[in-house]
């Protein structure tokens, strides 16, 4: 057998910017961007015609963003003022310790996380104090896709060694973690099952449901 974790909302919470294209704006700006007026307006719109399921990092989206209004980011300052506009405080949830070591206890294990902001796993990761503590990470900005799309998980279990069958799935987002259905493995909600709950039974990360 084999588990992946999710990160953000299973393990961890952290604080994200409650407007994402005024933070990054501010960002641009204070690395000599001329941000446009409209920026906001350009934030929201779709630039990047990606196929259904891949991730559009970030960075590209804003540096998209700001050439359909005419505007140059020079020295990856796009990149730079997003990592800077999505700089989290990190609070670990209830029982992750003991969840990680319960899943460990049984075989490899995995994080698997959906997220677009290059560098914000590594780092939230770190102040959490986790950095170190799975055999493979799966980020959709790293692979190009996203969860719920089979590829994530098939990453994932490639990465432990495992069939995807075998893949048993920790997160909070039936949308998105309960992809892992796909690849015939399982998925394990957290706002169902608690991190605290793994850990007294440990027999919930069989592939097949405990009695």
């Amino acid at each position: 057998m084999a588990v992946s974790f999710d990160l953000f909302g299973t393990l961890v919470d952290v604080d994200t910017p409650d407007d994402p294209a005024a933070a990054v704006a501010e960002e641009l700006d204070a690395r000599g961007v001329a941000v446009p007026g409209d920026f906001e307006d350009a934030y929201r719109e779709v630039h990047i015609d990606a196929p259904e399921g891949a991730e559009v990092p970030l960075p590209a989206h804003v540096g998209a963003a700001l050439s359909s209004r005419g505007v140059d980011a020079p020295n990856n300052a796009a990149r730079s003022a997003v990592v800077s506009a999505f700089d989290p405080s990190v609070t670990r949830r209830e029982g992750v310790d003991a969840a990680i070591d319960a899943a460990a206890d049984r075989g490899p294990i995995a994080l698997c996380s959906n997220c677009s902001v290059p560098e914000l796993v590594g780092r939230t990761l770190v102040r959490a104090g986790l950095h170190d503590a799975f055999d493979t990470a799966v980020t959709s900005v790293g692979l190009g896709w996203r969860k719920p799309d089979e590829r994530v998980f098939e990453s994932v279990a490639t990465g432990l060694d495992a069939d995807p069958s075998a893949l048993v799935h920790v997160g909070d987002d039936p949308d998105t973690d309960g992809g892992v259905e796909s690849v015939g493995g399982r998925f394990l909600d957290v706002s169902r099952t608690p991190l605290s709950a793994i850990a007294e039974r440990p027999e919930l990360l069989e592939p097949e449901p405990g009695p």
